[in-house]
């Protein structure tokens, strides 16, 4: 059995790997060849970890960057951690939440000590209403730009071929709508249209005069560029940053730690 890798770029956010005490917390991004995807989940872990003094609080990555989760969750299980949560850093219950993580949990179980595993919701609406704080986080950016008025927004995604997903994105579209008491409409930055500029351009045609553009996003990349040029292009008045480490994602975060069990693995 190998040695558990205590100096891990996890490791680092919380400088505590030793076993006991409070469970650790493990936070799973998608990952993204961009590297200020991976800094803002950096920052993110290190703010949860400031915010829930005692706990430890690890970050890993599905795809680009390392560690992975299950380098992670084998790690705190040869350091002696029994138990640990895992917060999947999505936005949509979709492929990479359904197949992706429990497959993580699996293999770490395979190949190391026994560690059990309680696996949350992930960010976005687990039922048929967006966290408040997750709106309140998206209101926080969206005002950061300082958009002035606006009389139609967009909520701009990722995307995914994941139709349930989808209209989990669209519920909380409807709700920053209810919000602001302006139509919001959803955009997609890849796999489903209407893409960005075109919901814009559509609205604007509809008869809006200021369209704002809120961000679906984590954090920044490829993904979010797009969306900000395109929805210039298209004569937004605005786009928000991603959410990275509001106060309001870190609030989310630690209520899906303290929330019931989703799915719980013993190794």
């Amino acid at each position: 059995m190998r040695a558990a890798r205590l100096t891990s770029p996890a490791a680092t956010l919380t400088g505590s790997g030793a076993a006991g005490g409070a469970a650790p917390v493990v936070l799973v991004a998608h990952g993204s060849r961009d590297p200020r995807a991976a800094d803002a989940t950096r920052a993110l872990a290190r703010a949860v970890s400031a915010a829930r003094p005692g706990t430890p609080v690890w970050a890993s990555w599905l795809d680009h960057t390392e560690p992975g989760p299950t380098e992670v969750l084998r790690d705190l299980a040869v350091a002696g951690h029994r138990r640990a949560v895992l917060v999947p850093l999505l936005l949509t219950a979709a492929y990479h939440h359904r197949v992706d993580i429990p497959a993580a949990v699996a293999a770490a179980a395979r190949s190391g000590p026994p560690l059990s595993v309680r696996v949350t919701d992930v960010l976005g609406p687990a039922d048929d209403t967006p966290d408040p704080a997750l709106l309140a986080g998206l209101c926080r950016r969206l005002g950061e730009t300082r958009p002035g008025r606006f009389d139609a927004l967009v909520l701009a995604a990722a995307g995914t071929r994941d139709a349930r997903a989808r209209r989990s994105v669209g519920r909380v579209a409807d709700a920053l709508g209810v919000e602001f008491g302006v139509p919001c409409r959803v955009a997609y930055a890849s796999a489903a249209p209407p893409a960005t500029g075109v919901a814009v351009s559509r609205l604007r045609a509809s008869g809006a005069r200021r369209v704002a553009v809120a961000a679906y996003f984590l954090a920044p990349g490829l993904f979010h560029d797009a969306v900000t040029e395109a929805a210039g292009a298209a004569g937004a008045v605005a786009v928000a940053a991603p959410l990275t480490d509001a106060p309001e994602l870190v609030e989310l975060v630690l209520r899906r730690v303290d929330d019931r069990p989703v799915l719980a693995s013993t190794g």
